[in-house]
C-alpha cells in the first residue's frame, strides 16, 4: 500500500479507535440503565466504520459490496439498538412497548436478510460500479424503492428517539438536561452526515463521511459520559416515581376535576384510570372512606381517618396540597394518602405496655412503701421496747409534728420526710448503754456527754440511706435550739432546719406530758407557760406560736 494510502486512511483509523474507546468505557457502566442497549449501538458504529475501512481499501466491486452489505447488517444493529436505549434512557412511557420493540425489529432483520441475499436479486444495489477516485476507488449505486424506504424508516426512528430525548430535557434538573443535550448532539451528527452523502454534498475525498461524523459524535459521547455522569446518574421518569408510589395519590385541578391518579389510588377505588380521569371528585370519592370530598375547597389539609375491611381497624392520614402555576396561581390540589395503620397497632400496643408498666411500677411503689412503712415501725418499735418508759412516744410526736406542718402548709415530700424523721428521732439511743438509759435519779456530767452523741449516732446510721437523706435532719437536729445552746453541734434560728425546729415543739410537748423516770408530767397550765418563756430561747418563736394557738383551740 502506498505512502499516500496509508496517510488517508489514518484519519479513518483515529475514528475507529475513538469508537473502541466509546465501547470499552460504556462496558465498564454495563450495570447501569440503558448501557448494554448503548453498547450494542456503539459496537454496530464500530462494526460500521470497520466496514467502510474494509470497503474503501478492497479494490474489486464484489469485495466492495460485500463489505457495503456488513455495513447495512451492523446499520440494523443500531436501528434496533437505539430506539431501546432511548427508551431505557428516559423511562418514555409507550403503549404495548413490547410489541412495538417486536415489530421495530423487523425491517433491519428484513432488510439485513436482502443484504446479504444480494447476489440473488436486485432489490437493494441497483447498477453498481466503481469510480476511479484518488486514493482509493469508490462504489456507486442507485438508491432502490427498497434502499429508500428503509432509509426513511431509519430516520423515522432516529427523529422519533431525538423527539423523545427533547422531550426529556425540559425538567428542573440542569445535570439531566446537560446529558440528553450530549447524548442528542452525539446521535445527530451521523444522521446529518448519512443527510449530506444522501444529498451528494461531500465534505470528505470519499462519498460516505460517516466515519467522520461519528467519530465526532462519539468523542461529546465520550465527554458526557465522563462529564454529566450519564450512566452514573440517570434520571427517573418522574411519572414513574408516581406510579410505583405506595401511598394512593390524586390531583384534582382548580374546578376539583381529576387531573391524574396513581396506581395505588385505583386499586383503593377498585377502578380503572379512564373511569375516574376527569370526572369531578365529588362523585367518584363520593362514598370513598377517606374523606377527600370534604377537602375540595381548602389550601392545606392533614386529618385522619379510620373505617372498617374484614373486621380490622384500617387507618390513613390525607394531607392536601395546594398546585401553583407559573402566575403563582393556585391551579389544582394533591391529596396523599398514607396508610398509619401500623402506626396506630404500635401506638396501640404502646399504650397497653405503658398501662402494664405503669401497674407494675405502682404495685411496686406500693410494696416498697409498705416495706419501708414496716422498716420505720419495726425500728420505732425496736426503740420503745427496749425503753418501755418512752413507750408510744414515737407515734404521738409524730402525730403532733405532721399536725404543725400540716398548719403551715407543709405537703408532698417533706411531709413525708417530717414523718419520717419523727419515727426515727431517737434511733441513735441505741448505742446508749442501758444503765445510763433507763437510770431513775440525775445523770453525770459523763452520762449527759454519752446521752448527747445519740444524735451524732443517728446521723451516721440514716445518712447513707439515699431515701432517708431528709428524714435524717430530724433524728440529727432535734435537740438544737433557737438561740443556740443545743446540741451537738450548737446550730441556732434558721440554720436549724425546718423540719426539727416543728419536731422539737412537738417532742419537747411530750415529754413534758407523760411520766418518765427522772420527771413526771406537768400540768398543762404550767406546759404552756413554759413554752410562753422558752419561745424565741429554745423554740422557733414562729412555730411556738403556732402551736399554741393549736392547744388553744384543741387541735393538739
Amino acid at each position: 500500500m502506498s505512502e499516500e494510502k496509508i496517510i488517508f486512511l489514518i484519519p479513518y483509523a483515529g475514528s475507529l479507535g475513538i469508537s473502541l474507546g466509546l465501547l470499552f468505557y460504556v462496558w465498564a457502566w454495563r450495570t447501569s440503565r440503558g448501557a448494554i442497549s448503548f453498547f450494542l449501538f456503539t459496537l454496530s458504529q464500530t462494526m460500521y466504520i470497520t466496514g467502510n475501512i474494509l470497503e474503501m481499501v478492497s479494490p474489486t466491486l464484489n469485495g466492495k459490496i460485500i463489505w457495503e452489505s456488513f455495513q447495512a447488517v451492523v446499520g440494523s444493529m443500531a436501528v434496533i439498538a437505539f430506539p431501546i436505549f432511548i427508551i431505557q434512557y428516559t423511562e418514555f412511557k409507550i403503549k404495548n412497548q413490547n410489541l412495538l420493540f417486536a415489530l421495530s425489529f423487523v425491517f433491519p432483520i428484513l432488510f439485513s436478510v436482502l443484504s446479504i441475499a444480494k447476489d440473488y436479486h436486485s432489490l437493494i444495489y441497483l447498477n453498481p460500479r466503481i469510480l476511479p477516485t484518488k486514493p482509493f476507488t469508490a462504489l456507486v449505486y442507485e438508491y432502490s424503492p427498497v434502499f429508500i424506504t428503509y432509509t426513511v424508516y431509519i430516520f423515522f426512528i432516529v427523529f422519533s428517539g431525538c423527539a423523545v430525548l427533547v422531550h426529556k430535557m425540559i425538567q428542573p434538573h440542569s445535570l439531566y438536561r446537560n446529558q440528553s443535550a450530549f447524548i442528542l448532539a452525539g446521535l445527530m451528527l451521523p444522521v446529518l452526515g448519512s443527510i449530506l452523502s444522501l444529498a451528494g454534498i461531500y465534505i470528505t475525498a470519499q462519498r460516505d463521511s460517516s466515519p467522520f461524523t461519528v467519530a465526532i459524535g462519539n468523542l461529546l459521547l465520550a465527554w458526557g459520559l465522563f462529564r454529566f455522569r450519564i450512566f452514573d446518574m440517570t434520571p427517573v421518569a418522574r411519572d414513574n416515581v408516581f406510579e410505583t408510589l405506595v401511598d394512593p395519590v390524586v390531583i384534582l385541578d382548580k374546578n376539583n376535576s381529576i387531573l391524574d391518579v396513581n396506581t395505588a389510588m385505583l386499586d383503593l377505588l377498585g377502578k380503572e384510570s379512564k373511569d375516574v380521569v376527569g370526572q369531578s371528585a365529588k362523585i367518584v370519592f363520593e362514598n370513598f372512606p377517606i374523606p377527600i370530598k370534604q377537602y375540595t375547597q381548602v389550601s392545606y389539609a392533614r386529618t385522619e381517618t379510620s373505617f372498617e375491611i374484614n373486621n380490622i381497624d384500617i387507618h390513613y392520614e390525607l394531607t392536601v396540597w395546594p398546585l401553583y402555576n407559573t402566575a403563582k396561581e393556585m391551579a389544582g390540589r394533591v391529596y396523599i394518602c398514607h396508610d398509619i395503620t401500623a402506626l396506630k397497632q404500635l401506638e396501640g400496643e404502646l399504650r397497653k405496655l405503658n398501662t402494664k408498666l405503669e401497674d407494675r411500677v405502682q404495685e411496686r411503689t406500693r410494696e416498697l412503701a409498705e416495706a419501708y412503712e414496716s422498716m420505720l415501725e419495726g425500728l420505732a418499735r425496736a426503740l420503745e421496747l427496749r425503753d418501755k418508759e418512752t413507750e408510744g412516744h414515737s407515734r404521738r410526736v409524730t402525730e403532733s409534728a405532721l399536725k404543725i406542718a400540716l398548719k403551715m402548709g407543709i405537703q408532698g415530700e417533706m411531709l413525708e420526710d417530717i414523718r419520717s424523721g419523727s419515727i426515727l428521732h431517737d434511733i441513735g439511743k441505741i448505742s446508749i448503754p442501758d444503765e445510763i438509759l433507763h437510770k431513775p435519779g440525775k445523770l453525770t456530767p459523763e452520762e449527759r456527754l454519752i446521752i448527747e452523741k445519740h444524735p451524732e449516732t443517728a446521723f451516721k446510721l440514716l445518712s447513707r440511706i439515699p431515701f432517708l437523706s431528709k428524714a435524717v435532719e430530724i433524728p440529727y437536729c432535734h435537740h438544737e435550739k433557737w438561740d443556740g445552746t443545743g446540741y451537738p453541734r450548737k446550730l441556732a434560728g434558721e440554720q436549724i432546719p425546718l423540719s426539727a425546729r416543728i419536731f422539737a415543739v412537738a417532742d419537747v410537748w411530750d415529754a413534758l406530758s407523760n411520766d418518765r423516770s427522772y420527771n413526771k408530767a406537768w400540768p398543762r397550765e404550767q406546759i404552756i407557760e413554759y413554752f410562753i418563756e422558752q419561745t424565741g430561747k429554745h423554740f422557733d418563736p414562729v412555730v411556738a406560736k403556732l402551736f399554741l394557738s393549736m392547744v388553744e383551740k384543741g387541735e393538739i
